[in-house]
């Protein structure tokens, strides 16, 4: 190659000179000095050694320079190896030595960096890495230490991987390979406005291509670009360009880890321009891609460009009422903009919502004052928010519905304990009346109503999406026929149930039960919605999905469905209301005839299933709600478990030791007494470590654990787990007010297990008792 000999010239200097010839020198002079020496001293012992040490020092550095001479041509050689073998390699190559001075490189690197920047790796990259040099030193300080290091970099046009390895002198061979498109997930990319991503110290770490096409170069620090100085947020500043200065707006964002990101919007056209009138100044900016509208102190629009009426919409227009395009702030729009004029807005940028009648569009508004001779003016600098705000809506949503699904649960378990103390005490109470006395029919009204507020907290758990299904594959067509009976006596005389199906109907695989519950709701709403009767039609279809189905921030995936429709001619529902038909306890009905808990069910079990549920409503016309149910895949479908009907108790008296735990006092008071009543010896613990002390007594014999699944503590299974150690053959009942896929995980590793869910009454009890017994 060209720069064989320079690199051969520039090794001999820095190792033969910075190594050997220092040595050597030092050498020779303590040889020269110990010879003179002897010369001036008398006595001859002393004048002999220092002849001999003089003779010794000039014979190792004659070793020396021979050693140095044979030192010099290996690592030559070494770098030439790695030269010629790079040579053909079709991605850039460079030698540098320890400090990042190019030594070589091939003809690919050759043919793409420019030459003004051949002599360091870090000028190499410079247009390639936004900070190269701290890249480069943490790669050769981890090759340095293990021979060899690489990192996989984003960049603005590819996603490249920067390799590097040690050679054995004090060099290193790199290698640069795109391995991917640049990864489009920068907040700023595709923003469609300007923006600058820059760190604590000020160095730009990201520009946009918007920004890039402003600027006209690659900017490395915000210095460069602003030589007098960034302003403050929502200032004007004068930015540095390829075509000269520029005055631009700033709007600041504070991001992760210290970040800022940087919003520049060119306003020098209409800031600096002083026309005689308002429409001549803004001719200039008719063209520019950001929307901007200029409005007088009273509110009315002076002058207005394109992207703004693009934006906006056909209502913009010369002298009208900015507070008529626009709304969302909780106080007049005027007053915003006179404080605005005087000087006393406290926030200048807000986020408004478009009065479109077309579609919902929300707007980022920031106001700036400019001054055309005596009068205050202001421009309004508009950026379509819609996107951001539908994602902020919908997290917000979702957040709520977690959150409302938490409680919910959570209520559901109190609930559930409190019913299972009501109903069990009832049941004891019932176990001494006949229905004879005049107790027994208030007895019985409570228990019935105690049924009436589980099937409550059920709901409830649907809505948690917490209760536990037990699906099955059904065909539509079937589960309504069934269902058609009970829906004609629901609905009443004035108004008609049709049904129609499409021919060719596909399975799912749900829970019938609650598929009916769902389809109930739903058929119930429609009936009330149309007070002077009308028609309801129930509809099936399947529907083949090629591209997914966007719709409510909801985003269906491609395949095949089940669409089965309820559709009514009723009043319909309001647009501010419809977002909320599917929160728990929203209704439009009148105190005392509904809970607001039946479409939330029917939204949980839609879910829970795997589905998805829709709403479309006009008022004065109808409604229709939609659920997609994904259809079965070609797996042979598993057989639905039959059930069999449970055997009553028997009367008679039982036998046997249970260990009842419950850290409820009334529930535990109650199971006791139940099962003490058939005849069981029941031994109480009110926790886990409590049930964990009685054991310890080896000579007691248990043989079934009774247990709460939440307490306190350690858990049931993990108290049961620990007790089975010593005593394996012990079955168990565990008992719990959620539901039961809260512990399936568990219970699937103990042996001899059922689960019972709460509220039982005492029947379900003492019946789940005896079959875990015999």
């Amino acid at each position: 190659m060209s720069v064989s000999r320079e690199i051969q010239q520039s090794h001999d200097e820095t190792t033969v000179k910075s190594v050997t010839k220092e040595r050597l020198l030092t050498l020779f002079g303590l040889a020269v000095f110990c010879g003179v020496m002897a010369f001036f001293v008398t006595l001859p012992w002393l004048q002999l050694g220092l002849i001999a040490t003089a003779v010794g020092l000039l014979t190792v550095t004659g070793g020396v320079a021979l050693l140095g001479r044979r030192e010099r041509t290996p690592p030559v050689t070494q770098i030439q190896q790695a030269i010629q073998f790079i040579e053909k390699d079709s991605a850039p190559s460079i030698v540098t030595d320890g400090d990042g001075k190019v030594i070589a490189f091939n003809a690919t690197a050759r043919s793409r960096f420019s030459s003004e920047d051949a002599h360091t790796l870090a000028g190499l990259l410079r247009d390639t890495f936004a900070n190269p040099g701290a890249i480069i030193h943490r790669l050769q300080s981890r090759a340095a230490q293990v021979g060899a290091a690489r990192e996989d970099i984003a960049t603005r046009k590819a996603q490249m991987r920067l390799a590097v390895h040690k050679m054995d002198v004090d060099s290193f061979v790199w290698r640069i390979e795109a391995i991917g498109e640049a990864p489009a997930t920068h907040p700023a990319a595709g923003s469609g406005m300007p923006v600058l991503s820059v760190g604590q110290s000020g160095a730009i770490l990201f520009m946009n291509e918007e920004a890039r096409a402003l600027i006209g170069y690659r900017a490395k620090t915000l210095d460069r670009l602003f030589p007098t100085g960034v302003p403050e947020r929502g200032g004007l500043a004068e930015l540095t360009t390829k075509n000269g200065p520029l005055s631009c707006k700033i709007t600041e964002v504070n991001s992760d880890a210290g970040r800022r990101m940087l919003h520049l919007t060119p306003v020098a056209n209409v800031i600096d321009v002083a026309p005689t009138s308002a429409s001549a100044g803004w001719h200039s900016t008719e063209n520019l891609p950001v929307p901007l509208i200029h409005v007088a102190a009273d509110g009315s629009v002076q002058a207005h460009n394109q992207s703004a009426a693009a934006l906006v919409g056909p209502d913009l227009a010369i002298g009208v009422q900015v507070s008529d395009l626009m709304e969302g702030l909780g106080r007049s729009i005027s007053d915003w903009l006179a404080e605005t004029a005087t000087g006393r807005a406290v926030q200048q940028s807000e986020f408004l919502r478009l009065k479109r009648v077309d579609k919902e569009v929300f707007v980022q508004v920031t106001l700036n004052l400019i001054k055309e001779g005596d009068s205050i003016n202001v421009v309004a600098v508009l950026t379509d928010a819609t996107e951001l705000k539908t994602l902020e809506a919908q997290f917000v949503q979702s957040q709520k519905m977690q959150a409302i699904g938490q409680l919910a649960g959570g209520v559901a378990h109190d609930f559930n304990n409190l019913l299972t103390a009501i109903s069990g005490h009832c049941d004891l109470l019932l176990l001494r009346h006949d229905p004879g006395d005049s107790d027994y029919s208030d007895l019985v009204q409570i228990n019935q109503n105690a049924n009436r507020a589980a099937a409550l907290v059920g709901q409830l758990l649907a809505f948690s999406r917490k209760q536990t299904l037990r699906p099955e594959n059904l065909d539509m067509r079937d589960t309504l026929s069934d269902l058609m009976h009970l829906l004609n006596r629901l609905v009443g005389e004035r108004v008609s149930l049709t049904l129609s199906h499409d021919p060719i109907l596909k399975s799912i695989r749900a829970d019938k039960r609650q598929l009916e519950q769902v389809l109930m709701n739903l058929v119930v709403n429609a009936r009330d919605a149309m007070p002077d009767g009308g028609e309801i039609r129930v509809e099936t279809e399947c529907v083949s999905l090629t591209t997914p189905l966007e719709r409510d921030r909801v985003s269906v995936p491609v395949g095949e469905y089940v669409c089965v429709r309820v559709v009514d001619q009723g009043v319909g529902i309001a647009p501010d209301k419809l977002q909320k038909v599917f929160e728990p306890f929203y209704t439009t009905k009148r105190t005392g005839e509904g809970t607001g808990l039946g479409l939330s069910t029917a939204y949980g079990i839609v879910k829970q299933t795997g589905g998805f549920i829709f709403v479309d409503s006009k008022l004065g016309e109808g409604t229709c709600f939609s659920l997609y149910f994904p259809v079965l895949g070609t797996v042979q479908p598993v057989a639905p478990v039959i059930r069999k009907t449970p055997e009553a108790a028997p009367q008679s008296n039982g036998d046997g030791v249970i260990l009842l735990v419950e850290d409820e006092a009334p529930v535990r008071a109650f199971a006791s007494r139940a099962l003490r009543l058939r005849g069981y010896t029941v031994l109480e613990a009110d926790c886990a470590e409590a049930a964990l002390k009685t054991l310890e007594d080896s000579s007691l014999n248990v043989d079934l654990f009774v247990t709460d699944v939440v307490m306190p503590g350690k858990d049931g299974p993990s108290w049961v787990r620990e007790a089975l150690k010593d005593r394996p053959e012990v079955r168990v009942v565990f008992v719990s007010g959620y539901a039961e896929d809260k512990l399936s995980n568990d219970q699937a590793a103990i042996p001899n297990s059922v689960f019972l869910p709460k509220p039982f009454s005492l029947s379900d009890l003492t019946e789940t008792v005896h079959k875990q017994l015999h």
